[in-house]
């Protein structure tokens, strides 16, 4: 089935949906794959735990389905409704989380040896980005707060500098909003970014949401980005690894993007998760204010709360350099009074008080509250902190250390990833090129990534984070006692 106009589309609807579940109730020999049949094959402890309806649905790309790579039907329709209702001109469904859209959109706008500036806060999926596109990256420091031990945006006056000394560059990518949900004056990084002609990319995963009430920070759209990347599972109703791409304007080629997501996208997409975008889509369409008031609402409660337990302060807007916007629904609580570090009071709160956060640091827990949350999760959230606060353990004492230092890049990540390598202790790898990408995860900020000589503040972060409880990633020795070096 070939679309030619969407004029007959409403918001109501959801093509993909509606045409699985079609499928799902026609018999048929089936002699396609999956190989369990529609369900008829799978194991029984699998079923104990999901039921048997969901494997009806787990089907492939029968001609009804549409392909992903090339949309005429069903997916065509379904993206043209997203598109619609975020405010871009043209969106692509994400079956392999953001990465892939965070990489493909450095792929569809950088060659090997071009220059693309990002905050040294970005992702680690942008490093993958560089590695495989070869790009060159133009890092700049987002400002950081000692004081909380966070860091936040980049700034235009920053940005401004970088391009003035490299006029050359192909784009331009930032983060917004934070794990914290702090957000930078984007409107002014999209204005200075577009003196140069060059496009906007926006790391916006944690802020799928933002476009569906007035209490939330502007989207990343609305201020001027050229493209955005949104985690449609992180706060709103897909399934995990369920995201999407937004793109407008005329700065970048659709058809770049379309064959950057061909190389990073599986040929067999998954259309229970193709489905839950369709579906999330829709009800944010029809329901998308309530949720967020109701939301909102629960946000509001817990951060009142929280904040009137001694020992416990939770992260306030205050506008500063970096800091223009925060997302109300993510609520990042300070431990550090009640002598504990964020790591301690996580294992805490989950192991014994049933409240798992989705971010534990140093200093902080962050937690994110969605229109999936109740009234009942909140008084948990609150009690939890309650229990903890009765008892204080002696004030802990470290120093505030940025999430990364900026080192200079020897070699390009490309470069690094490729070249031979050697494995050292850690207490004299100071002065060397890293081989590998090593990051805390969450939140998946590299500390230390292919290319960049490692200093000893680092080390010292990184071996922190492990001795105080937190996990890292990406090294190839997990008790950090060794580290790939280039040879």
């Amino acid at each position: 089935m070939k679309i030619s106009n969407f004029s007959c589309l409403s918001q109501s609807q959801t093509p993909l949906v509606d045409c699985l579940k079609s499928l799902s109730q026609q018999p048929d020999a089936a002699f396609y794959a999956p190989g369990h049949k529609k369900g008829q094959g799978i194991a029984s402890n699998l079923t104990d735990i999901l039921g048997n309806s969901v494997f009806k649905v787990d089907l492939p790309e029968l001609p009804q389905l549409d392909n992903l790579f090339a949309p005429e039907g069903v997916i065509k329709e379904a993206q043209h409704l997203a598109a619609e209702l975020f405010g871009a001109q043209q969106t692509w469904f994400l079956i392999n989380g953001s990465t892939c859209g965070i990489i493909a959109a450095i792929l569809a706008t950088c060659k090997t040896g071009d220059k693309i500036i990002l905050p040294r806060n970005i992702h680690q999926s942008a490093i993958a980005g560089l590695i495989l596109s070869g790009a060159i990256p133009i890092f700049i420091n987002p400002e950081y707060d000692s004081q909380q031990d966070l860091a936040y945006s980049i700034t235009s006056v920053s940005l401004k500098q970088t391009l003035q000394q490299h006029p050359d560059t192909k784009a331009v990518m930032v983060l917004y909003p934070t794990y914290q949900g702090v957000g930078g004056d984007l409107a002014a990084i999209a204005q200075i970014t577009h003196q140069y002609d060059i496009p906007l990319l926006v790391d916006e995963a944690h802020g799928a949401h933002f476009a569906f009430h007035p209490d939330l920070p502007p989207s990343a759209l609305s201020l001027g980005a050229d493209l955005t990347v949104q985690s449609t599972h992180k706060v709103l109703s897909a399934m995990t690894q369920a995201s999407m791409l937004h793109l407008q304007g005329n700065r970048i080629a659709p058809s770049r993007i379309s064959q950057a997501l061909q190389l990073l996208q599986s040929t067999s997409p998954n259309y229970i998760l193709l489905a839950s975008l369709d579906a999330a889509r829709q009800q944010m369409a029809l329901s998308g204010d309530r949720l967020m008031n109701q939301t909102l609402e629960l946000a509001a409660i817990a951060r009142k709360q929280l904040s009137a337990i001694p020992g416990i302060s939770c992260l306030e807007l205050i506008p500063s350099p970096g800091f223009s916007y925060l997302d109300p629904t993510r609520l990042t609580v300070n431990v550090t009074q009640l002598g504990l570090t964020g790591y301690e009071a996580d294992e805490i709160l989950d192991q014994q008080l049933g409240v798992t956060a989705e971010l534990p640091l140093l200093k902080h827990l962050t937690f994110i509250i969605s229109l999936g949350n109740t009234t009942e999760d909140i008084n948990q959230l609150v009690n939890a902190f309650k229990t903890l606060s009765l008892s204080p353990s002696p004030f802990i004492h470290f120093s505030p250390t940025p999430l990364f230092s900026l080192a200079p890049l020897s070699l390009s990540p490309r470069e690094a990833f490729f070249a031979t390598s050697e494995t050292i202790a850690i207490k004299k790898s100071s002065g060397r090129i890293c081989a590998e990408l090593i990051c805390p995860y969450p939140p998946g900020i590299p500390i230390l990534m292919p290319g960049e000589i490692i200093t000893s503040e680092a080390i010292d972060y990184l071996q922190t984070v492990l001795t105080l409880g937190g996990k890292i990633s990406g090294c190839s020795d997990p008790n950090l006692t060794t580290i790939q070096v280039i040879n």
